[in-house]
Order: C-alpha cells, then sequence, then structure tokens
C-alpha cells in the first residue's frame, strides 16, 4: 500500500511526521476523491440516460447494444467505487494521524498514540484493501488501534468521524428523501447546523 509505506517510511517514523505534512496528504487525498464521486455522479447519469433511450428503442439489436453499454457503465461504477472506498480510507486514515499528532499533549486526557506497530500497519493495511471492511467498520477499528474515543473526543468522532453537525445533516438529507423537508428549508437547517457547531466551538 503506498500510502502506508508513505506515512510510516523509512524515511521518517510516525512521531516524527508534523501535522502539516498530514495535511498536506489529506488534501491531495480529498481532491482524489471528489474527483471520484464526481466520475460516479457522471456515469450514474449516463446510465439512466443509456436506460431511458433502450425503453423507447423498439428495435432488438439497438437495445441489445445500449444493454451492452449499460453493463459497461455498471462496471465502471463499481470499479470507480471500489477505489472511492479505498481513497476513503486512506484519507480517514490521515485525518485520524493528523488528529493525535495535533491533541497530544496540548490537554489533560489527549486523544490517541503515535507508537503504532508494524504489527497495527499490517491490520492497517489489510483493512484498507479489504472491500468487505466498510468505511463504518474501518473506522471503528483504526479509532481502537489509535485508542480514540475518550469522553472529551467522542461528540468529534461520532457516526464514523463526524462531528454533531455533519449527523444533523445526514438526518436533513433522510428528511428529505423522505419528503418531509424541501431543499431550502433543509440546506438552512443544515448552515444552521455548521454554524451552531462552529460557534459552540469558538466559546
Amino acid at each position: 500500500m503506498a500510502l502506508i509505506d508513505k506515512i510510516f517510511g523509512k524515511s521518517k517514523t510516525l512521531s516524527e511526521l508534523s501535522a502539516q505534512e498530514l495535511r498536506k496528504e489529506e488534501i491531495l487525498l480529498t481532491k482524489e476523491r471528489d474527483k471520484l464521486f464526481k466520475k460516479i455522479e457522471t456515469t450514474t447519469a449516463d446510465k439512466q440516460k443509456i436506460f431511458q433511450q433502450g425503453a423507447t428503442q423498439k428495435s432488438s439489436d439497438l437495445r441489445k447494444a445500449l444493454a451492452q453499454q449499460f453493463e459497461l457503465k455498471t462496471q465502471e461504477q463499481l470499479m470507480a467505487a471500489r477505489t472511492l472506498n479505498l481513497r476513503s480510507k486512506e484519507l480517514m486514515t490521515v485525518s485520524r494521524l493528523r488528529l493525535v499528532k495535533e491533541n497530544q499533549g496540548t490537554r489533560q486526557g489527549a486523544l490517541g498514540r503515535l507508537n503504532v506497530t508494524d504489527k497495527d500497519i499490517a491490520k492497517i493495511t489489510g483493512w484498507i484493501e479489504d472491500d468487505s471492511v466498510s468505511q463504518e467498520m474501518y473506522t471503528e477499528k483504526l479509532d481502537a488501534i489509535l485508542e480514540l474515543g475518550t469522553e472529551s473526543d467522542k461528540d468529534a468522532l461520532a457516526a464514523g468521524g463526524l462531528t454533531s453537525a455533519g449527523s444533523e445533516l445526514l438526518n436533513i438529507w433522510e428528511q428529505m428523501d423522505r419528503g418531509a423537508m424541501k431543499e431550502t428549508e433543509a440546506f438552512d437547517e443544515a448552515d444552521k447546523a455548521v454554524r451552531n457547531r462552529s460557534a459552540a466551538k469558538e466559546l
């Protein structure tokens, strides 16, 4: 795993990595993840268009061609989704390590540890590459290795790394899916939740 080699490479030990270095890697991974988001969205739109074309076609030959195209797009979508899962885990790893680094020694009961062993690295690598390990499962496993999740940090690490504002946003989207909230109202509520969270952190 290139990411693990880069983070835990021989040039530097984990304790020598700076929060700035981890943040730089975090930004790069975020850009890669966003590109995958866009690719999946585009592929999904293409599939919908192909499906609609097939529904209006009467020619069996054209329908067969469209069916093949639909299958190819689906394979592209699955491959992109797998890569997205990998990048999301990598991003989560870097984010967690940065969180540990920034919190080490900054307050009483600071979270996390920096003495990650070779055995830990092997476990992390395996979990990142294992498609059966979901992001939620990976979060729990990674946090256990880094010894995250003390009482003072539970809010920041809850819901797969989301803050209470992030969890509220997920709830708002679910309400929109059910038709229980209009888009304008939902955006206002989401913005309010994030602003309230930011204001609380400044107190």
